[in-house]
């Protein structure tokens, strides 16, 4: 199986275009003002409109009022929503778009229960756990923790590098990666060689 492949906190056109150019399915714009990856909904737009067909755009929101997340979508027209705080399945849901959710892996998740409560989400991923930050932490968690019945439907996320990232996918199988800090130059501005080599390090571990 492929593992699909997105990277999230674009801010910048040159690099969601190396991005897709290097084999990335997926690119994430953070809608969540006080993350240093943030972008404005009117530059994540310009972005889009100039992307090629087939890759998919995910909107990255946290607690988010309705409105706000409503404004977003009509002012970008992303495919995909990602939602990253407490919201209820009932939240996420609310806007006839497919979404996923994300969960961070605090010591003593009981991550099967947590998954059933979304059952309509497309798929969970799974990040490290930081009070009081939502995502974004560089950091890494133990991936033995993750099921194997759970693998093909998981987005592994949290302290991605390209040098961690095979051994990630050799030992979850995961459905998806997500990256962002882990592939960028100083925060929202990518390096284009660690993208490059971050997707083909999952390619070659795609193929152990």
């Amino acid at each position: 199986m492929t593992t699909r492949i997105k990277i999230c906190g674009i801010t910048r056109l040159e690099d969601a275009q190396a991005a897709v150019a290097y084999g990335a399915h997926a690119l994430g714009f953070v809608f969540y003002e006080p993350s240093p990856r943030y972008v404005e909904p009117a530059v994540a737009a310009e972005i889009i409109a100039r992307l090629p067909p087939f890759v998919t755009t995910t909107a990255l929101f946290v607690d988010a009022p309705a409105e706000r997340v409503e404004t977003v979508l009509a002012q970008t027209g992303v495919d995909l929503l990602q939602f990253h705080g407490n919201e209820s399945e009932d939240d996420c849901r609310a806007y006839n778009r497919p979404y996923i959710k994300a969960l961070r892996m605090k010591s003593g998740l009981d991550l099967d229960a947590a998954v059933a409560e979304y059952p309509s989400a497309r798929g969970i991923l799974l990040d490290a756990y930081r009070p009081g930050v939502p995502g974004g932490t560089g950091e890494a968690f133990d991936w033995s923790r993750i099921p194997a019945e759970l693998a093909s439907h998981i987005v592994l996320a949290g302290g991605l590098t390209p040098e961690n990232i095979a051994a990630g996918v050799r030992q979850v199988r995961p459905y998806a990666v997500d990256v962002s800090g882990g592939v960028e130059l100083s925060r929202g501005v990518k390096d284009h060689n660690k993208l490059k080599l971050f997707i083909e390090e999952v390619a070659r571990a795609d193929k152990s």
